[in-house]
This record gives structure tokens, C-alpha cells and sequence, in this order.
């Protein structure tokens, strides 16, 4: 296949050196505002692509991939999370969908350990106090956080992100704690010095610190559930950079807001780009507008990702990223 016959449809407006190349490479249809498409925008630009350059808020469900005509063959997720996009759906239509998995991981692990460090030792706390003319000089008991050397780290889901931040954790001093669906390589296991939980129950009742880096599946949607949450230490935190649906917010407002938990770090949101209010309002909760991969560096290889993608198929050869399934 000419790859400048290749119509390509990018839903989103991406970082200028990106759509450079883009264009450079095959026949493109860009987005030039930075906003999302409505749904039958999104549906019209399918119809007449062969290539679907999504994102995130791109909801590319059944009804979508059955109303976006035959011509589509490939989407390229920009980004590595694919929860937005119905894979049942896609493969029925024999369109094969990619994602940007490798790139994200020292980013988005950098962010889980700040979250990991400012909640406990209320940086953002402090940085309020300032703004608000409260900080009245050193006092041997005022601000008050809790030292994180020592403390068990407990990760949900040690992928590429979960051991990116079992390295960093290990440098502060905590002990690595995790539970995926199996136990990793051992020389893995053996070299971050990680525990394995098969009970992810029992985990959370041994750990301190909670930190989510799993995928959004139906499966794990609240994984943390309001009778998990109640499984861990009071002084217990709960850090989240993956995705808001696995976390009954609600529920981890609540005990936050009854001293059942310590505090809570997020950069997702259930129902972004709304927060809960609740979690808005405590002073021992830190949010983030989901950023944990926004470095320029990142944004650049995701999309040298996608051109990698869309390139291997408009060639004949099989993607390097295709998604075979909704677990990473």
C-alpha cells in the first residue's frame, strides 16, 4: 500500500513536530483546535479514513465502529490506555487498533512517586498556608506530614508504570508490596525487591501506601471499592495516575472526610473532567488535571509511535503495538 495514499484522520490537535511528519508521510485530516469532535464529527471522519489517529476522549464504542462505514482498517491510539475503544467491536470489523505503550512509563512514574511524596508530607497543604498569609513562622508542631522511608508500598498492578515506580520507591526507602493477576519474573521480582499478594484484600490491609497503575477494564471498574478501601490503615494513602473508574470516589471521600483514611493523591478523575467535589473540598487530598504524561518528550515519542504504527501497516507488516486485548 502507498503510504501517501493512506488517508489518515487524527481526532485531536497534536504537538506541531507531530503533525509535521504526519503530513510529511500520507494524506492527513487534521484537527486544528484542540477540542474533541462530536459524535458525528467523529463518526464522518472514520467514513472517509482508512487510518483513525484517536485519543483518549474519543468514545469509539459498538455503535461508533458500526456506523464508521468499511473504508476504516487501523486505529492508532494515541495514547496507551484503550478502555475508550470496544476491541470486540473492532476486531468483528477486522480493524486493527494500536496504542503507545512504551513511552509513558518514566513520566507517568515520576508523577505517582510526587503524588507519593506530597501527600504525605502536605507540600500542597503548605503551599496553601503560604498563599493564605497562615504561616506564621517555624513551630515545632505545626504542619505536621509522615516520614515515607520505611513504609510498605503497596502497587496495584506491576507492569511497565508499577515497577517504573517500584525503582523510584526503593530509592526513598520503601518497601515494594504488589498484586497483579500473576506474580512477575522472578529476576524482576528479585531485583525490586518486591513482595507478591496474591490477595490483593490481604495487600491493602499490610500497606501504608496504595498505588494504583492498572488498566481500566469492566473487571477492575472500582476495583477499589468502598469495602476495600475500608480494608486499609487508617493512616493509609491511596495514589491513583491510571485511570479515575478505579476508585469508588465516593466512597474514598467519605473516608478520608471520617479520618478513616489519611489522604489521597490523584491525576485521574471518575468522571473527568469533572472532580468530586467532596475531594475538591479536603485539605488532605491532592489532585491533578491528569498529567502524569505530560512532558513535551513524551507527547513526541507517542506520536513517533503512531507514525511507527501507521507506517509498519501502510507497508504490509504488522504493527508493533497492536492491542490484543483491553489488559496491558
Amino acid at each position: 500500500m502507498n503510504a501517501k495514499r493512506l488517508k489518515i484522520a487524527v481526532t485531536r490537535k497534536l504537538p506541531d513536530a507531530v503533525e509535521a511528519r504526519l503530513a510529511d508521510l500520507f494524506d492527513v485530516i487534521f484537527n486544528p483546535d484542540d477540542v474533541l469532535l462530536d459524535r458525528g464529527a467523529l463518526i464522518a471522519r472514520a467514513r472517509e479514513a482508512d487510518v483513525l489517529a484517536s485519543t483518549l476522549g474519543d468514545q469509539l464504542d459498538a455503535v461508533f465502529f458500526a456506523q464508521a462505514g468499511d473504508r476504516l482498517k487501523l486505529v492508532a491510539n494515541f495514547g496507551a490506555g484503550v478502555d475508550h475503544i470496544d476491541l470486540a467491536a473492532a476486531r468483528a470489523k477486522d480493524i486493527i487498533v494500536t496504542n503507545t505503550p512504551s513511552v509513558l512509563a518514566e513520566d507517568a512514574a515520576d508523577m505517582a512517586m510526587a503524588l507519593i511524596l506530597a501527600v504525605p508530607r502536605r507540600l500542597v497543604e503548605g503551599v496553601r498556608a503560604l498563599e493564605m498569609g497562615a504561616f506564621q513562622g517555624w513551630s515545632p508542631t505545626w504542619m505536621l506530614g509522615r516520614r515515607v522511608r520505611g513504609k510498605k508500598l503497596g502497587i496495584i498492578g506491576l507492569g511497565r508504570v508499577g515497577q517504573a515506580v517500584a525503582l523510584r520507591a526503593r530509592a526513598f526507602g520503601l518497601s515494594i508490596h504488589y498484586h497483579n493477576r500473576a506474580s512477575i519474573n522472578p529476576h524482576v521480582e528479585e531485583e525490586l525487591e518486591a513482595t507478591y499478594w496474591e490477595s490483593l484484600d490481604q495487600m491493602l490491609a499490610h500497606t501504608d501506601i496504595v498505588s494504583v497503575n492498572c488498566p481500566h477494564t469492566p473487571a477492575t471498574y472500582h476495583l477499589l471499592s468502598r469495602r476495600r478501601l475500608e480494608l486499609l490503615q487508617p493512616h493509609a494513602y491511596v495514589v491513583n495516575i491510571s485511570r479515575g473508574e478505579l476508585i469508588d470516589e465516593d466512597a474514598l471521600a467519605d473516608l478520608i472526610a471520617a479520618g478513616r483514611l489519611a489522604g489521597a493523591g490523584l491525576d485521574v478523575f471518575e468522571n473527568e473532567p469533572s472532580a468530586n467535589p467532596k475531594l475538591m473540598a479536603a485539605p488532605n487530598v491532592v489532585l491533578l488535571p491528569h498529567m502524569a504524561s505530560a512532558t513535551v518528550e513524551s507527547r513526541l515519542e507517542m506520536g513517533e509511535c503512531v507514525i511507527i504504527n501507521i507506517k509498519m501497516f501502510a507497508d504490509g507488516h504488522k504493527p508493533p503495538d497492536r492491542v490484543i486485548s483491553g489488559i496491558l
